[in-house]
């Protein structure tokens, strides 16, 4: 059975609304002893003290 693209549309976008607001409402843990500065994973890579480790 065929939903028309305009119902789908909507009902993703009433998913989205929902997502977030529901985003807001989630706190924040925080690192212990992690690394500081930025992600260090947000390009594939790990650095400590200078060595880069890929995975």
């Amino acid at each position: 059975m065929k939903k028309n693209i305009k119902k789908i549309a909507e009902e993703a976008l009433a998913e989205a609304r929902v997502r977030q607001k529901n985003k807001k409402n989630i706190k924040k843990t925080k690192e212990i002893n992690g690394p500081e500065g930025p992600e260090p994973t947000r390009y594939g890579d790990w650095e400590k003290k200078g060595i880069v480790y890929d995975f």
